[in-house]
């Protein structure tokens, strides 16, 4: 029973899975599944439940995630304590986030990394939720800043301590700039343009199907699209420069509507000594006494 079996075991439980769970670890599926029955058979236990189109965990497959995450654990403890004896860490922290002012708290955490470790590198990719996860499961991003419901039993979660505000971006000459707050109501004969991952949101609190113009994943490109007339973009506050000689202008939704963002990365896997130290930093910052 070594880490290796235990990693491809976890990879198992969190994909649900054979297939899933081979991969996700480039390995061949016969190869996978034969090392798991070696592993039930040198246990002498069952671990899985037969039958069914999901992995299900007898007792004993519990209690062995269970060990194996401890294991794995100590593994990343022991890697951490070798890589400090050296004092320096380095490696690559690859996040996604959508478009949020709440993204400030995470780059204020990057450059306290950077300042004591300087040979850590921080990569940025912007994108929807929809897209964030998919790259997140693949592999390609160690964390993904999301504004929706997460399965706590697949991702790791830090909710961060700072909410976004929706609003309205508008011109400054259109018909509704020249109010405080916008209802709903004010918009429903209006041209919309939406984030693809808001459609069912905004579709939810109008109670009936929008107009919807377009539909963005970047802000600034929603922004040009109003500031060139198309309609009305619905979207976070802090996000355009609406101060000075802008010709566009930013109005809170009434009642108000915000959200928090959630940090997400992947229960089940080994993080390399930069990645922990991003999340551990993270959640020092977090829950930290003021």
């Amino acid at each position: 029973m070594d880490i290796r079996t235990m990693q491809y075991y976890l990879a198992v439980v969190r994909e649900g899975t054979i297939s899933g769970a081979a991969e996700s670890l480039h390995v061949a599926q016969p190869s996978l599944s034969r090392q798991m029955k070696e592993l039930e058979e040198d246990l002498g236990v069952s671990l899985f439940e037969r039958g069914n189109r999901r992995i299900t965990l007898t007792e004993e497959g519990m209690i062995l995630r269970r060990r194996a995450e401890e294991m794995l654990r100590l593994m990343q403890l022991t890697e951490a304590e070798l890589t400090q004896a050296k004092d320096r860490i380095t490696g690559e922290v690859n996040i996604g986030a959508g478009e949020s002012h709440a993204f400030h708290f995470l780059s204020s955490v990057a450059a306290q990394i950077a300042q004591e470790h300087p040979e850590v590198r921080f990569h940025v990719v912007s994108g929807d939720t929809r897209d964030l996860m998919e790259q997140l499961n693949n592999g390609l991003l160690d964390f993904a800043l999301i504004f929706s419901e997460v399965d706590r039993s697949q991702y790791h979660s830090l909710t961060l301590p700072q909410e976004d505000r929706f609003g309205v971006l508008m011109r400054r000459d259109s018909e509704l700039a020249e109010r405080n707050v916008i209802t709903l109501a004010d918009l429903e004969d209006k041209p919309l343009i939406i984030s693809r991952a808001s459609g069912e949101m905004i579709h939810a609190l109008m109670g009936r199907q929008p107009h919807i113009a377009a539909t963005y994943n970047l802000i600034y490109n929603a922004s040009l699209l109003v500031e060139d007339g198309l309609g009305y973009a619905l979207g976070f506050d802090k996000l355009i420069n609406v101060d000075g000689d802008s010709s566009l202008c930013f109005r809170p939704l009434s009642p108000a509507v915000a959200v928090t963002g959630t940090l997400i990365w992947k229960r089940y896997q080994v993080l390399s000594p930069a990645v922990r130290l991003f999340a551990e930093t993270l959640r020092s910052n977090i829950y930290s006494p003021e």
